[in-house]
């Protein structure tokens, strides 16, 4: 035998159903699954105890009755009394029938006035004739009409029959399922409610993740990154809105790196062109070399190797710029002064200038080869700018701040606010080798070790070229 499937609809890839639905109807017919259980359980427990309650407390009532009748007729018997004198009350609850001795029914249910019976059985008969009076049998029966009946037979004594009290269970059921149905009724109504107040609370946190949503789906598309994420005035500080929050502040760093990334690239261009330009009209020169003079061929090999030695380091300074590799050595505590010296050992030995140190013990939390970085480049722009100085460069540090100080030209003091920006050049220095990162870099090292940078120009000609580091000690 064969057997064919029907394939299930899918909807977008995945089959329809709840795991289909959005985040905020599932979230919803979560809420309201929930609100359904406790419902049942609560109301189940109510409807028992209920139940239970009433059922004893019905069972209590026709106890009490009979217990009262046997007693009343139990004391009549022994006074001699008629049974006649025994008054009889009916009620929605309670009916009566008398029978006599020999087990025939005198009154019926409903004192007469109704033409219904209750049978009467063997056992009633017996203790109708039965001679000690207030003598109780108690059994479960069927009404004429089928209605669940409660019944205890009271005998008179000395054989003049008995009292039958009824007890209908009719009414206390039907108050039980009055009960139920207003149970069920006040379920419904409550897990509407609750449905309801899911959709609500689900609107107002999904409604905020789907704005989020959106601007990521945005950001992806179009790979634009001026997409912010609305609050919808709700100002509120819970896991959604901080997420929110984090996401702005996470797109508005972003676009501050594609925008510095941009103008790297724009001022890297700009700068490599001067190198590379010169470089190819040197390499057309080159094919005219043995043309040259000797002297003209040996200011033709130094200029090519003045112009590749210049790409290189600018090139060397743009990945070091780029990738942030001084932000790879682990952090540790770093004395300034010997940082300084080292500093100082390089700089005599490049420029052939005299370099002194005068440093206190100040120590901060850093990375040696950044600080040392941030140290040398103010170093050799000082021997840079002024080749034919015969003052010592200075490289002082007190309490965490260290200045670098020259005798050299100096700057323009409406330039000095600009001097640490990436391919930042004077007008007096263009004409000199450079890339205009050098300071740049001091910059970022002293930002990155929670520091500030500062630059003056030095009383009696020379520039200072300064950072401010918190110090451990």
């Amino acid at each position: 035998m064969s057997t064919a499937t029907v394939p299930e609809e899918r909807v977008g890839g995945r089959p329809r159903g709840l795991g289909a639905a959005s985040l905020g109807t599932r979230f919803a017919v979560t809420f309201a699954l929930v609100a359904a259980l406790v419902i049942v359980l609560v109301g189940s427990l109510a409807y028992s105890a209920a139940a239970t309650l009433i059922r004893d407390s019905a069972r209590e009532e026709f106890d009490t009755t009979v217990s009262s009748v046997a007693q009343t007729l139990r004391g009549s018997a022994n006074s001699g009394n008629s049974f006649n004198e025994f008054t009889l009350v009916h009620s929605e609850t309670f009916s009566f029938q008398l029978i006599n001795g020999e087990g025939e029914i005198m009154v019926p249910l409903g004192g007469g006035r109704s033409s219904d019976v209750l049978t009467v059985t063997e056992a009633d008969r017996a203790v109708a004739g039965h001679y000690a009076g207030g003598l109780v049998h108690l059994r479960e029966d069927e009404g004429p009409t089928g209605e669940p009946l409660r019944v205890a037979t009271v005998s008179f004594g000395q054989g003049l029959g008995a009292v039958q009290i009824v007890q209908r269970l009719a009414p206390t059921e039907q108050m039980l399922d009055t009960l139920a149905a207003q149970l069920v009724v006040v379920g419904v109504v409550a897990l509407v409610g609750a449905g309801v107040a899911g959709w609500l609370v689900a609107r107002r946190v999904t409604g905020r993740l789907v704005r989020l949503t959106e601007a990521a789906e945005y950001v992806t598309s179009t790979g634009r990154l001026d997409r912010a994420v609305s609050d919808g005035g709700n100002g509120g500080r819970d896991e959604v809105e901080r997420l929110g929050v984090a996401f702005n502040e996470m797109l508005g760093r972003l676009a501050a790196a594609k925008e510095e990334q941009r103008r790297l690239v724009q001022n890297a261009s700009h700068e490599l062109r001067t190198p590379l330009t010169s470089l190819r009209t040197n390499v057309s020169v080159m094919r005219r070399f043995d043309r040259l003079s000797p002297e003209a061929q040996r200011r033709l090999v130094d200029d090519l190797q003045g112009e590749t030695r210049e790409l290189t380091d600018l090139v060397d300074e743009l990945v070091s710029l780029a990738t942030e590799t001084y932000q790879d050595e682990p952090v540790q505590e770093v004395v300034l002064r010997e940082v300084a010296e080292r500093v100082a050992a390089r700089g005599r030995r490049r420029s052939g200038r005299e370099v002194v140190v005068d440093a206190d013990d100040s120590a901060v939390m850093g990375r040696p080869g950044a600080l040392e970085r941030a140290l040398s480049n103010p170093v050799e722009n000082a021997a840079k700018f002024d080749p034919e100085g015969s003052a010592p460069i200075e490289i002082r540090i007190r309490d965490g701040v260290v200045e670098i100080r020259d005798r050299g030209p100096g700057i323009e003091e409406s330039e000095l606010a600009h001097i640490f920006e990436r391919f930042y050049r004077a007008p007096s220095a263009r004409g000199l080798p450079g890339s205009g990162l050098g300071l740049s870099m001091v910059h970022d090292i002293a930002a990155a070790h929670g520091g500030t940078v500062f630059a003056r120009n030095r009383e009696g000609g020379g520039l200072v070229i300064g950072l401010r580091l918190p110090v451990l000690r």
